[in-house]
């Protein structure tokens, strides 16, 4: 028999957290590295935001069928299956040197990775009670932000030293090593032959909230979703302040080397200090919470409550349009994201908080893909934007949206209201 581990959902969170820091490794390494392929390949902003939209399109579409998926053959099938995907497709970036060639690469990256942020909230459900679930969220936005971390000194010394191909290869291999541990780990709670009894207990399944791995709804469950007000004010709030982070992941490194003077060395080492900010809001704002729903609070309000403080932070971007020195402009994005980090978690929690576990993928499909439509429509015009008039538009709009989110959760996501206590009766549809 073999050997029951204490708290193995903790462990699960680190294997989650892994995969993140993989899964942004691998999208990064082509804007850490833009600096020189631009150069390279002569290409304009417009091209490069072109390029971008390439992962974008796909990313956002698949977040729903990934839901559908994961809620249909589980997450451990479909997350192994799409971490494999996606780090061959980083790997074929080596492979290609024009605009048509990395666009294409980076539509079949992007058909992969969104997979990872929706077999995160199953596993939410699957293995975390609701007090845990924004701690569990708030290690997988670090991941999100540890990979950015990691990704410039890392993808910069590698390109130095062997090559920018090699800097593919090597950062697409980590998820295949990630996917063999996934595969021999991961199991649901109830099947899982290392958990203690009293884990088991704690994550059984409470009457009414589904069964985890149950089937995907059928089509018309699916567009039974968006009778509820909680499900548009969760997507509404993520096509609007998702840009956020996409701006500032996409174009923090070209915005560094070319408003700021910097070298592309010299932006590898200081370029990952915002998201070092990024990582530290997304525990805390998990863990406070977290602390606050243990305190009595119920958890749509904590959860609201946090990211109105997060939301008090974001207008500080404005001053980027001051054109202050280096060490400003590093300490007022670091705060920018710091605080995105802390409504995304929360914001991202909502979902669990308020749908049955046995249909989070599909849920979460659903809201992610406002991210990625926000994210599409914005990296697809930010090239353009910045060729014709400059980065002053774009760090303008970057401190109004949060607040705008905000204003939309507030109206559409209420008190407490869950499925369980709508007034119409239309859960059946969910089951």
């Amino acid at each position: 028999m073999k050997r029951e581990i204490p708290n193995l959902r903790w462990w699960i969170t680190g294997l989650i957290f892994l995969s993140t820091v993989i899964n942004y490794i691998d999208r990064q390494t082509l804007s850490v590295l833009a600096p020189i392929l631009t150069r390279e390949l002569q290409l304009s902003n417009a091209g490069y935001g072109l390029i971008s939209m390439a992962f974008m399109i796909p990313y956002t579409a698949m977040y729903i069928v990934s839901g559908l998926l994961i809620d249909r053959y589980g997450s451990r099938l479909v997350f192994g299956v799409a971490a494999i995907w996606w780090s061959v497709a980083s790997m074929l970036h080596a492979a290609t040197t024009t605009v048509m060639g990395f666009g294409t690469v980076r539509f079949l990256l992007g058909t992969a990775e969104s997979a990872n942020f929706v077999a995160a909230q199953k596993v939410a459900a699957e293995w975390f009670p609701p007090r845990d679930r924004g701690t569990l969220n708030g290690w997988v936005q670090a991941g999100t932000t540890t990979g950015a971390v990691i990704a410039p000194p890392l993808v910069v010394w590698l390109a130095l030293q062997y090559g920018w191909r090699f800097a593919f290869l090597f950062t697409g291999a980590l998820g295949l090593v990630w996917a063999v541990v996934w595969f021999w780990f991961y199991r649901l709670p109830a099947d899982h032959p290392r958990i203690t009894a009293e884990e088991r207990a704690l994550l059984a399944p409470a009457e009414g909230d589904g069964r985890p791995g149950g089937p995907a709804p059928e089509l018309k469950t699916l567009l039974g979703f968006f009778r509820y007000p909680q499900t548009w004010g969760l997507l509404l709030a993520r096509i609007i302040s998702d840009p956020v982070w996409w701006f500032y992941l996409f174009w923090l490194p070209k915005f560094i080397t070319e408003k700021q003077g910097m070298s592309t060395a010299g932006m590898s080492y200081v370029v990952w200090i915002p998201y070092l900010f990024s990582d530290i809001g997304s525990i805390a704002g998990g863990w406070y919470s977290g602390r606050l729903i243990g305190r009595g609070v119920g958890a749509v309000t904590a959860r609201r409550r946090v990211m109105l403080t997060a939301v008090a932070f974001m207008p500080l971007g404005l001053l980027l349009l001051l054109a202050p020195p280096v060490p400003v402009t590093l300490f007022l994005i670091s705060v920018v994201l710091g605080a995105h980090s802390i409504w995304k978690t929360n914001l991202v929690t909502l979902t669990v908080d308020i749908f049955p576990r046995h249909v989070i993928g599909t849920v979460h499909g659903i809201v992610a893909t406002g991210g990625g439509i926000g994210g599409s429509i914005f990296t697809g015009l930010a090239g353009l934007v910045i060729d014709r008039y400059s980065y002053t538009p774009l760090l303008a709009l970057m401190g109004i949206l949060h607040p705008l989110a905000y204003l939309v959760v507030r109206w559409l996501v209420r008190g407490e209201a869950n499925i369980e206590s709508l007034p119409d009766g239309s859960r059946e549809e969910l089951d």
